[in-house]
């Protein structure tokens, strides 16, 4: 997560500052409230463990808890929020010889700390925390403070930095730290290593846009006990933007492994301090490999999806409503669209002609929205950077990339209307389509309808979403998995895959998909043939186990 701005107001009291009033995203938050001076004295007291501690104070405050502890001995002040600390005035302990006043990345933070302790004779920490500081910055105080905990609950003579300094990938299987979120694929990965017979350890990350309460401490611990060979992550889930987490997985010389299921573009966009000597992307699209170089990542491998032959098999029974000659599984990406444009908040010059800026994206080969407008409308990209927030930013290249897969889906499906498709997805295709040739169905489970849906189908169209111009998604593998037949459009990294004709049946352009799609519902023989080559190909290479015995080849020969 971005740190959040702000701005500060002084509060005062009988002319004595006791407080200070944060204006941020439209809200207000207080430093203390009323009487903050006196509640910022009350944690030394409660914390005031003598001359046996070194105490660590997460945020400077107003400064009294500083002045009340240097009473006792040295103190170390842990502050990213220099302008509370300028208005309280509590900055003029930062060149106090007693003071060690210190920020920068989480991992430089505690070896500052680590040497401070030592050189004060390796007396335990105090963590003492302002809570408002772990508000405003959840991802930097906590990555510091946690460690530090972990670090003071070992016994004593414990050296936490020594502990992680196992050696790694010396047995044949490598154990895995799984950084875990709801999300397609997650539940696949954790399958397929259990059939793989893999050691592994999950830490969940939570659902918010900053880690749960907790996550470093357990990820800290987990390295400690379990002592995996790297951790994995999905889309960079539990990764901050700022590099806070890669930095102290650096400290902890503990590889990571991304794999990127969707367009690593829009969740790598504007990161910092990426810190890339020990960490591999992986990506479905081989077309990314190079953008992904050109953002400093030299460890960027390609890894397709795939399907989980357990989860999509033959032989599940679906409903009769199921059945169809045609049928379609997708969003409409109205919504998708709708809900972007009003958050990217565009000027109107921009958003009066964002729909046809997306048609022009969708028929260029540009993989990435970014090198589209630089080439075709430099004009539009520079007014585009002046934007205010990288979410901003964000939202208008993302707005770009779902319009232009809405346009692609609706001319696709309109050219299936004569064969009268089931199309199964969101509410949306009622505003897009005609009540004439076609019939609907709400939205099916991926897990547990869509194995036994596909194969009522005589073709299982397909048509991919434009974030991926080159690359395959995940039911071309698993409608043939569960015996279904798919006819998809054409994609270049297709033929590393299937063999067209005889493992794969595709469209060139939509333009082709009527005579195309006729011929596959006339010929049951060739679908046959074609689904049943196709599914031995998917159980020879294209399971999740595969992926994850390539994924865990690579960091062995990467990082080990």
């Amino acid at each position: 997560m971005t740190k959040r701005i702000y701005t500060v107001e002084p509060v005062e009291e009988s002319s004595r500052l006791t407080d200070v009033r944060i204006l941020i995203e439209g809200k207000v938050w207080h430093l203390w409230g009323r009487k903050g001076d006196e509640r910022e004295r009350t944690l030394v007291g409660v914390s005031d463990k003598g001359a046996h501690t070194l105490p660590v104070l997460f945020g400077a405050g107003l400064g009294v808890c500083i002045e009340k502890l240097l009473e006792r001995g040295p103190v170390a002040v842990v502050d990213n929020d220099p302008q509370i600390a300028k208005l309280t005035g509590a900055d003029r302990f930062r060149d106090h010889p007693q003071v060690l006043w210190i920020d920068g990345k989480p991992a430089e933070v505690l070896n500052s700390l680590k040497e401070w302790q030592n050189v004060n004779g390796g007396r335990s920490f105090e963590i003492i925390k302002i809570p408002l500081y772990l508000r405003l910055d959840p991802d930097w105080y906590a990555v510091i403070a946690n460690t530090l905990a972990e670090m003071e609950k070992t016994e004593d003579g414990f050296d936490f930095w020594e502990q992680v300094k196992y050696p790694k990938f010396q047995n044949v299987k490598p154990k895995i730290l799984f950084l875990n979120r709801p999300y397609f694929l997650t539940g696949e990965i954790i399958s397929a290593l259990d059939r793989l017979g893999i050691s592994y350890r999950t830490v969940d990350i939570g659902l918010g846009d900053t880690v749960r309460d907790g996550f470093v401490e357990d990820l800290l611990k987990s390295v400690v006990e379990f002592k995996p060979d790297f951790a994995l992550t999905v889309n960079h889930f539990g990764i901050d933007r700022e590099g806070k987490l890669t930095d102290l997985l650096l400290k902890l010389k503990l590889p990571l492994a991304s794999w990127f299921v969707d367009n690593p573009h829009l969740v790598l966009y504007r990161y910092k301090d990426i810190s890339p000597e020990l960490t591999a992307i992986f990506t479905y699209d081989a077309g990314n490999l190079e953008i992904m170089h050109d953002k400093g990542y030299g460890n960027v491998f390609y890894l397709p999806l795939a399907t989980d032959p357990c989860r999509f098999k033959a032989g599940i029974k679906g409903k009769n409503s199921w059945r169809a000659k045609v049928s379609f599984v997708g969003n409409s990406m109205a919504d998708a669209v709708a809900n972007t444009l009003l958050g990217a908040k565009l000027p109107a010059n921009i958003s009066n002609k964002y729909q046809q800026l997306a048609a022009e994206f969708c028929e260029s080969a540009d993989i990435s929205v970014e090198e589209y407008f630089k080439k075709n409308h430099p004009q539009v990209l520079e007014a585009i950077e002046g934007f205010a927030t990288d979410e901003q930013k964000l939202s208008f290249e993302a707005l770009i990339t779902w319009e232009a897969t809405r346009q692609y889906r609706l001319s696709c499906i309109k050219e299936l209307l004569s064969f009268n498709p089931l199309i199964v997805g969101d509410c949306g295709w009622h505003v897009l389509l005609d009540n004439k040739g076609w019939h609907y169905l709400s939205s099916l489970d991926y897990y547990t309808d869509l194995p036994a849906f596909y194969p009522m189908s005589d073709v299982s169209f397909n048509c991919t979403s434009r974030q991926m111009k080159g690359a395959v998604n995940q039911r071309i593998f698993d409608v043939p998995a569960c015996g279904g037949f798919i006819l998809t459009d054409y994609r270049e990294q297709m033929e590393n895959l299937f063999e067209p004709e005889n493992e794969i049946i595709s469209y060139r352009n939509v333009k082709e998909i009527p005579q195309v799609l006729e011929r596959c519902i006339k010929d049951k023989k060739m679908r046959a043939r074609v689904s049943a080559a196709a599914l031995k190909r998917i159980l020879f290479e294209h399971t999740y186990e595969h992926r994850l015995i390539s994924l865990m080849d690579k960091m062995r020969k990467t990082f080990g």
